[in-house]
């Protein structure tokens, strides 16, 4: 058996470490593609121009879905507010937890929907929204409702949907200069012919080329990585909240085995989810490869890393 807080610890930890080396790959790809824009264009001050156009684009893009998430998750989901005496249980278990964990108590709504599921989206504590299905309300019991809060709330209290913003900008970041570096190579010529033959610059117009390629994918596949290790410190900090890992286990047991597919999600949303709610999706994956393109880990390995504070 792990004690709570060291499980916590462990999974800051391992998600410090590779949020770290996102930043770090980042870094270098942004160098790379910049220092090849810069031998194609003939000057090297062109590179840095692109990367501060690259940025702001994708800056302005996330900041305004950062700023706005929650108005536009609960629009494309066609959610509504909770209603006091419908949703009693949900309203009094949010309310507890949220004391608790000396978190204002989040905006609460309802998708109606028979599968179950939750998400929590909100810029930050004090503008945080917590939406559960209706199929979520009546198919579980109030300590597996209040496991499933708690893992919301501790995403709220971790600020996952900031730090995911955060990464968002730089995906996006890396995305533009590859597309934009892509088009230019090969559909322009180089215009610094003085150079032609300069065996450096043709070294870094390959590394350029070859960090365009992969660098998105990469990218991406890290962004999911900590999307994923995100989902195991809420588990961890939900189970600090409530005291009952028991709980949590039955509810991921309970959704899981649950087929119906949600259909209020969408690719756009679906990270945000308790756990993905495109159900076919889960089962035409299999093994690791499978897992690295998933935004939530296996249900098997979070049930796995629970009993072990049981």
């Amino acid at each position: 058996m792990q004690n709570i807080y060291e499980v916590q610890n462990s999974n800051k930890v391992k998600s410090g470490v590779i949020v770290a080396f996102f930043f770090l790959f980042v870094a270098v790809a942004t160098y790379f593609i910049s220092l090849a824009f810069g031998v194609y264009s003939g000057y090297e001050p062109s590179s840095l121009g692109f990367v501060g156009i690259a940025l702001i684009v994708s800056g302005i893009s996330t900041f305004i879905s950062y700023y706005y998430s929650d108005k536009i998750v609960l629009g494309i989901s066609g959610a509504r507010p909770a209603k006091k005496e419908e949703d009693k249980i949900f309203s009094q278990v949010a309310e507890n937890l949220s004391i608790g964990a000396g978190l204002p108590k989040p905006k609460l709504y309802v998708i109606e929907d028979s599968a179950p599921n939750a998400f929590a989206t909100g810029r930050d504590p004090k503008n945080a929204v917590i939406c559960a299905t209706s199929g979520l309300l009546s198919k579980l019991n109030r300590t597996e409702l209040e496991a499933v809060v708690a893992h919301e709330l501790s995403h709220i209290k971790n600020y996952d949907i900031r730090l995911m913003s955060i990464v968002s900008v730089m995906v996006g970041l890396i995305a533009l200069l590859a597309d934009w570096f892509l088009r230019m190579s090969f559909h322009g010529r180089n215009k610094s012919n003085d150079r032609d033959n300069n065996q450096l610059a043709a070294i870094i117009m390959v590394l350029g080329i070859i960090f365009a390629i992969l660098s998105p994918i990469i990218a991406q596949l890290i962004q999911l990585a900590i999307s994923r290790r995100r989902e195991f410190l809420a588990d961890a900090s939900a189970v600090a909240m409530t005291r009952q890992p028991q709980g949590l286990i039955s509810a991921l047991v309970k959704i899981s085995n649950d087929h119906e597919r949600l259909e209020a999600a969408n690719k756009a949303t679906a990270h945000l989810y308790f756990e993905n709610p495109f159900k076919d999706n889960i089962k035409n994956g299999v093994g690791w490869f499978a897992n690295l393109f998933n935004t939530h880990p296996a249900v098997k390995d979070r049930i796995a890393a629970l009993q072990k504070m049981v």
